[in-house]
């Protein structure tokens, strides 16, 4: 169907320029079944809710910064039979960000601790939260700079805005006093305001040592850990899994494999 310039003009200014991309298609859809014309408008109606959405979405995955697209669907929960499979699950219905709790994942190296942290931020995202994703030594790294150019209240604003922040790979090095600071800052201004999720490969418990100051440090983690929902995450690695060598070689010509 060829639009005149003038209707393709106006539907731009209504910003229903998206009505373009699937008119002919439901014309045809239309004539065929011989739809009525409330029928027609409703496939059209629903049709540029959907491009809207799908918009929005990509822009809150977009936010995110996300390192990897990882999904709860994509994750092997066969491969480490003792990990809580329910608990995740239910966990990516999104209720524990309604309830401003937080969720723990720790355990040794290569796990999946990233993987389900971006997987339970993706969905947040599909949910219509607002997520955050950021390495640890990428999180001090970026408010020690903030102190340097005075612009570290701002910068601060960007880890208390999202619905959900995920900081991963906390505790690989002892905290300075500054990142101590910081730390505490993050957990007490989010405490029952909205959600962490923090991986890590120290249990908790073990935290208190990363501080220099073990006041401090009872203080945030007394926020923190008594509000999470603790995902111990035990086992072989679910890297290695991934990694090309674990794959099955294919068969090529000759019965040899590659």
């Amino acid at each position: 169907m060829n639009l005149d310039h003038q209707l393709q003009a106006q539907l731009k200014t209504l910003k229903l320029s998206g009505f373009l991309q699937t008119l002919d298609l439901r014309l045809k859809e239309s004539q065929k079944a011989s739809l009525g014309y409330l029928e027609f408008f409703q496939l059209m109606v629903q049709d540029e809710v959907e491009r809207r959405e799908a918009k929005k979405l990509n822009l809150r995955l977009t936010k995110a910064s996300f390192e990897e697209e990882k999904t709860l669907e994509g994750f092997d929960f066969s491969f480490n039979p003792k990990l809580n499979g329910k608990l995740i699950r239910d966990l990516g219905n999104g209720v524990f960000i309604e309830k401003q709790e937080h969720v723990l994942l720790y355990g040794s190296a290569g796990v999946g601790k990233t993987h389900l942290a971006q997987a339970l931020g993706h969905q947040a995202c599909r949910l219509g939260y607002d997520v955050l994703f950021t390495k640890a030594v990428k999180f001090f790294r970026f408010l020690l700079a903030g102190r340097a150019d005075h612009s570290w209240e701002k910068r601060m604003k960007k880890y208390l805005a999202p619905d959900l922040l995920i900081i991963d790979d906390f505790g690989l090095t002892p905290l300075t006093p500054i990142q101590a600071e910081d730390f505490y800052e993050i957990i007490s201004e989010r405490h029952l305001r909205s959600s962490i999720v923090i991986t890590s490969n120290r249990p908790p418990q073990d935290w208190v040592a990363l501080f220099p100051d073990p006041v401090m440090a009872h203080s945030a983690l007394d926020r923190l850990a008594h509000h999470a929902h603790h995902i111990i995450m035990e086992g072989d690695s679910y890297r290695k899994k991934l990694s090309p060598k674990s794959l099955t070689p294919l068969p090529v010509k000759g019965g040899e494999f590659r």
